[in-house]
């Protein structure tokens, strides 16, 4: 007799907070460290809970020192612990890129795979929060370019909870991007027991025949009701691509939509150039290049900082501009 499994809905940030809970309860050597992220629970509150269950000695108050929190955890990864490291924001990561870039995944390859750093650096990041600049920024971009790091973005609580536990067990580093607009805009249901969703697999959101599009984190939903008023209006399908890793993408699941619906278009806040949309349009160069009816679409960010949040709407991508891209890859 099988056991029914038993589901609840959670928004984002819930999904986030269980999966800790889990890992935290299942392994003695995962720990949680980061500032604010004790008995304050996090600036999002998605440690809340987790300091007064398991204690001081397993979800720690740091010193605001990013650099610090991010060497103390490659020392602690060496040693036997799988610590979670908390940045506030992901544009508050800068102090610690010295010790990602030279240390962290570097570790495996210069100790002939001796020691590996298994450790996640979670991230709240992205627009349309109203946040300060610095607090807004979309740079997944800058991280995909390190090899030995994963980068790894959900887009809605079942993936969070489900990557966010690989990510714990991998045995190398992975930056765990959470968009903060998505933290409790919807609730998605997320099964209670454990799991965990492949590392390096995107997800089909919807499936259509006429044009692809690939995207991640908060834009995924934005995507999704874009594509809905199109579709809405127009005689075409379009097939929605959730890719959730960053690196290493998941370079089979977009050449085979590619090839299926001739057409492309890439979503994504961050800022156009040097942003990931280049390396999935090499991708699609390489693989699908004889496949492409039009020349593959762009709806990104400005190559500006994130402005003041009264010219946000102006900065993100939006259904509008989604559509735009749409009939223009169907135009030709």
């Amino acid at each position: 007799m099988t056991t029914a499994i038993q589901v609840k809905k959670l928004t984002m940030v819930q999904a986030v907070t269980d999966a800790l809970r889990t890992m935290l309860e299942e392994d003695e050597s995962v720990i949680v460290l980061g500032q604010d992220v004790g008995k304050n629970g996090g600036v999002f509150r998605a440690t809340e809970g987790l300091f007064a269950q398991f204690g001081e000695e397993r979800v720690i108050d740091t010193p605001l020192a990013e650099s610090g929190i991010i060497g103390t955890s490659i020392g602690l990864s060496i040693n036997g612990f799988r610590p979670i490291a908390e940045m506030q924001f992901l544009g508050f990561i800068y102090p610690a890129f010295n010790q990602l870039m030279t240390h962290a995944t570097r570790m495996r390859q210069r100790t002939m795979g001796r020691y590996t750093v298994p450790m996640v650096i979670r991230a709240p990041y992205g627009a349309g929060v109203k946040a300060p600049e610095i607090h807004s920024d979309s740079v997944e971009a800058l991280f995909t370019q390190i090899p030995g790091l994963k980068v790894v973005i959900p887009s809605n609580a079942y993936d969070a909870k489900g990557l966010l536990i690989a990510s714990i067990e991998d045995p190398d580093p992975v930056l765990f991007l959470e968009p903060m607009r998505s933290y409790r805009s919807l609730r998605t249901e997320v099964p209670e027991e454990k799991y965990t969703v492949e590392l390096g697999k995107a997800s089909y959101q919807k499936k259509g025949n006429d044009v692809t599009l690939l995207t991640w984190g908060a834009m995924v939903p934005d995507t999704m009701k874009a594509v809905e008023h199109f579709e809405k209006q127009q005689n075409a399908t379009c097939e929605v691509i959730d890719l959730r890793t960053l690196y290493p993408l998941d370079k089979e699941t977009i050449q085979e939509s590619v090839e299926k619906t001739g057409r492309a278009v890439i979503v994504h806040e961050a800022p156009a150039t040097g942003g990931v949309n280049g390396e999935i349009i090499s991708v699609i160069n390489d693989s699908a290049f004889f496949y492409l009816k039009a020349p593959i679409q762009k709806v990104t960010g400005f190559d500006t900082p994130v402005p003041v949040y009264s010219l946000e709407k102006e900065y993100l991508p939006s259904s509008e501009k989604i559509i735009h891209a749409i009939n223009k890859a169907l135009s030709y």
